[in-house]
């Protein structure tokens, strides 16, 4: 089933002459975990300010196509209503916090939606479970490493029970070692409450070996719409602005030299399992 639907769109901010999306046409099957990658200042940001209709409700501009998510065109639907269906990560965690405790933080946009008490308690401890950042529900947001900090601010947006999650670039003040704890996190919350995830993200290594597809945004066009193993078998992810994950570079050349070396590997497990292959052939 299709939960996001992209029919030619395009969009030029106000004030600029060149096109931030020129006929951008893409959907994406409820479940899915979407990776969007390319360089900066291709379009990727406002392809998801796009999907959540701050363009062009909130950001102003010529704007033509269609976008229709979870049933409900991005443009004509007002942003609160649309939050409900499709949630936004943004890079930076402190954009989305603001009260003086975690739990209070998680509520809020729950108070204004005018829920009943018991239901928003009940939202918010499922939120914190989730995220399992129980133990910090009286500390203050601003208290917490940018790890913390970034879990805490998809609880609040996972309170809301959005289908869909968009997420651009999520652990860009991140340490390798908490993007990659938060991009297992987000994964396994994605399994388990069957959300459909887009994330924008330009640590390609740590994100790849878990999306379902990859969409390489350049120019303000779509010029890669597919699985994640192809692109990097068939294209120079360079002249794309996309990182070259060290992995698949060094099993790209493995693929070269031995015959014996079966598939481009897109994360270190399956590395590994090629290179058990190959002991047990020797």
């Amino acid at each position: 089933m299709k939960i996001v639907e992209v029919e030619s769109l395009s969009f030029t901010y106000a004030g600029v002459k060149k096109p931030a999306l020129s006929d951008i046409n893409l959907q994406i099957d409820e479940g899915e975990f979407v990776l969007i990658a390319g360089p900066s200042g291709g379009g990727k940001s406002t392809l998801c300010r796009c999907l959540n209709g701050l363009v062009p409700q909130f950001y102003e501009g010529e704007y033509s196509g269609r976008v229709v998510v979870d049933g409900l065109e991005a443009d004509k639907t007002p942003i609160h209503v649309l939050s409900q269906h499709v949630g936004m990560v943004f890079q930076n965690p402190h954009n989305q916090l603001f009260s003086l405790s975690v739990e209070s933080d998680i509520a809020f946009p729950l108070e204004n939606l005018g829920l009943p008490r018991e239901e928003i308690r009940q939202r918010v401890e499922e939120a914190l479970s989730t995220m399992r950042i129980e133990h910090l529900r009286d500390r203050s947001p601003f208290e917490l490493s940018g790890g913390q900090q970034q879990r805490v601010a998809i609880a609040s947006v996972l309170a809301m029970r959005p289908r869909v999650i968009v997420m651009d670039e999520p652990t860009s003040y991140l340490d390798p070692l908490s993007a990659s704890n938060l991009f297992k996190t987000i994964d396994e919350v994605r399994s388990k409450l069957g959300l459909t995830v887009l994330l924008v993200e330009h640590r390609v290594d740590l994100a790849v070996a878990r999306a379902s597809r990859l969409v390489v945004v350049a120019e303000g066009r779509i010029i890669y719409n597919g699985p994640p193993r192809t692109f990097f078998e068939e294209q120079n992810p360079h002249l794309y602005g996309v990182a070259y994950p060290k992995v698949v570079k060094l099993s790209v050349r493995m693929r070269k030299a031995l015959n014996s070396w079966s598939k481009t590997c897109i994360n270190p497990e399956e590395f590994e399992e090629e290179v058990r292959k190959l002991r047990g052939g020797l």
